[in-house]
């Protein structure tokens, strides 16, 4: 691979001054460390998003753990409450039937025989 270097003679070798600092006067240098410094700049940048990132994130799985601590309280009421209703229907049914069984019976010996109200009779008379 080095030999493609030599041949190729559109790349700039990077040369350093005698104390092995880069040239300061090299337009060369001056790009590279430019470069180099948007880079540094853009992996500030890059670690500030991603700092967001794990902000946002770290708040939206506290939501959603806060959420489903919600839904699991609020399913719990709601099994609760169909609970309840379910007896609370058991209990009209009881009731329905004790009231049927105690004036429907009533009434019917209360009836005469052919069937048709007293009052009908009463007025009759």
């Amino acid at each position: 691979m080095p030999a493609q270097f030599a041949e190729n003679l559109d790349v700039v070798p990077f040369v350093r001054s005698r104390n092995g600092a880069p040239n300061a006067g090299d337009p060369l240098d001056k790009t590279g460390q430019t470069i180099l410094q948007l880079v540094a700049q853009a992996a500030g940048i890059a670690d500030q998003n991603s700092r967001r990132a794990l902000d946002v994130t770290q708040k939206l799985s506290d939501q959603l753990r806060a959420a489903e601590d919600r839904v699991a309280v609020l399913e719990t009421e709601l099994n609760a409450s169909r609970e309840r209703a379910d007896r609370a229907e058991q209990w009209l049914h009881r009731i329905y039937g004790e009231i049927e069984e105690c004036f429907v019976q009533q009434g019917d010996s209360r009836r005469p025989a052919s069937g048709s109200p007293q009052r009908a009779q009463n007025q009759r008379r």
